[in-house]
This record gives C-alpha cells, sequence and structure tokens, in this order.
C-alpha cells in the first residue's frame, strides 16, 4: 500500500466512511491538522476538554499543512488547523474556506550538534545563522514536504539569497517526511534542522543535539484555524465545526491552550482576537 492510498485510508476512517454503524456513533468533527499540534500533545490536552463540553468528538489527520489544506479542499474534513499564513488565506480566497482566524503562535528554532561545526550557536540573527550553514556546507536537513515548517525554511533562505534546494543531494538535504522523521535523520546525520519548538520540547532522541538559534523575529509561527466551506462540499459538518472553533476562540478554549505545558514549559501562546 502506497503512502497516498494509506492516507486516503486514514481519511476514510476518520470521516466514518469506512464504518456502516457511524451514524450510530456520537457527532464528531475532523480536523485537518499539522504534525506540532498533534505530536506535541497539544490535541491530547484539548480535544478531552471541548469533547467534555460540547459531546462532539474530534478526529485529527495530522500531516503537513501543505497536505492538509490539500485535504480539506477535497472536503475531506470539517476544519483546518495549520500554520502558514498565506497558504491559509489563499484557502480561503479561493472559497474553499469560510473565513480564517488568528489561533496561537510559538516559534521555530534552528537545532544542531553540540560540536556546531557552522559556529551558529547563540546567534540572534537567523539569516547569519543559515548563510554560515550554507558556507561552511554542513549537512542541513529539509523536511521537504511543503508543510508549515518547510515554507517557513525555505523563505529564510530566501532572505539569505541561498539557493538552497539548487543544491539538494550535498549538504542540503531533503527527506519528505515529517517533522520527528526529520529530527531522527538529522540526529544521526549530525546534521542541522529547522523545528517549531513544541515538536522539538516533546522530542526524546536528541543525543547531543539542541537549540543553536532562537529568539529572532523572523522565526515566528502563527497558527489559524478555517471552518472548510459547506456550500463547497456538503458533508461539512457547519454546527459542529463551528462550536469548535468557537470554542478554541473562547476565552475557555484560550485558556486551555495557554496552560498546555511540556516539562513546566508554555508551548503555544493563544492570541485570537476575539
Amino acid at each position: 500500500m502506497t503512502r497516498r492510498t494509506r492516507l486516503h485510508a486514514l481519511i476514510a476512517l476518520l470521516l466514518g466512511l469506512a464504518s456502516p454503524h457511524a451514524l450510530a456513533e456520537n457527532p464528531f468533527i475532523v480536523v485537518q491538522s499539522t504534525t506540532s499540534t498533534e505530536n506535541s500533545g497539544l490535541f491530547g490536552h484539548l480535544l478531552p476538554l471541548f469533547t467534555k463540553k460540547s459531546g462532539i468528538d474530534v478526529r485529527v489527520v495530522a500531516v503537513g499543512t501543505g497536505q492538509a489544506i490539500k485535504n480539506a479542499a477535497n472536503g475531506d474534513g470539517d476544519v483546518l488547523l495549520v500554520h502558514d499564513k498565506a497558504s491559509e488565506e489563499k484557502f480561503v480566497a479561493e472559497g474553499e474556506g469560510v473565513e480564517r482566524h488568528d489561533l496561537m503562535y510559538n516559534d521555530f528554532v534552528i537545532v544542531g550538534p553540540d560540536r556546531d561545526p557552522a559556529h551558529i550557536s547563540g546567534e540572534s540573527d537567523v539569516i547569519a545563522a543559515v548563510k554560515r550553514i550554507a558556507e561552511a556546507k554542513v549537512p542541513f536537513i529539509s523536511r521537504g514536504d511543503d508543510s508549515g515548517t518547510h515554507k517557513a525554511e525555505l523563505r529564510l533562505w530566501t532572505d539569505a539569497g541561498i539557493d538552497a534546494k539548487g543544491q539538494s543531494g550535498t549538504w542540503y538535504k531533503e527527506v519528505g517526511q515529517s517533522m520527528g522523521a526529520t529530527l531522527n535523520t538529522a540526529i544521526g546525520m549530525d546534521a542541522y534542522a529547522l523545528t517549531d519548538r513544541a515538536t522539538w520540547s516533546s522530542f526524546k532522541n536528541r543525543a547531543d543535539h539542541k537549540i543553536m538559534v532562537q529568539g529572532d523575529k523572523r522565526l515566528f509561527n502563527q497558527y489559524g484555524v478555517i471552518l472548510v466551506n459547506p456550500a463547497k462540499h456538503s458533508n461539512v459538518k457547519h454546527a459542529e465545526g463551528h462550536a469548535f472553533i468557537d470554542w478554541l476562540l473562547s476565552r475557555e478554549g484560550q485558556e486551555a491552550i495557554a496552560a498546555f505545558r511540556i516539562d513546566g514549559e508554555q508551548q503555544f501562546f493563544p492570541n485570537a482576537a476575539r
């Protein structure tokens, strides 16, 4: 079974299309989201709170942002929760989503081996850091999967005036994998990588890798939430999806996001406008 076939099978199962008894179950929605919200444990913290309050179950398809947007555009979900604002606004502008809301933010960081061959540890300018990596031609592992993290990484290379993709297969290696798999590859190859902070905080296989670069405003990582357009996809559960979005944007939902911690550290910072 190919990766694409497995993904379609998973989506079918989550939508209830694989079970003739689906209609007898509790009401549920499908959220197309990023790997960081799932793998960090954020959804494991939030969803039981929402379900207890609303009686609505939430089933998550956790993939890269690009794939999540494609899935939602195919009508394979009720809510989209991802982290690439330009792509999200395009999704709404094309009529695939009803309205986009800022939800929360955190940041990206560059991690690397303790020996730090590019000498970037403690660098406050992320553009200077990626230039140093390119000049030293030391291994950098890219997700290469059109995820929100991958899109953010490509913007950094562009801002630095570096054609990193043109170097693919040399010091710059694209793995086309999730964040966890990308980090495992980076650690195995003694390489650098860009990751969202929440995934790094929950990641256990760090070896001697640590955060090298953080704090630059270019590393800001905004998440948005959108209802998939029921006018385009009749299967979209408008009321239930809206209930989930309204809860996330409410004071209760925003406080729940702020309360999520890993090793005592807050991972996501709510910033809904209402």
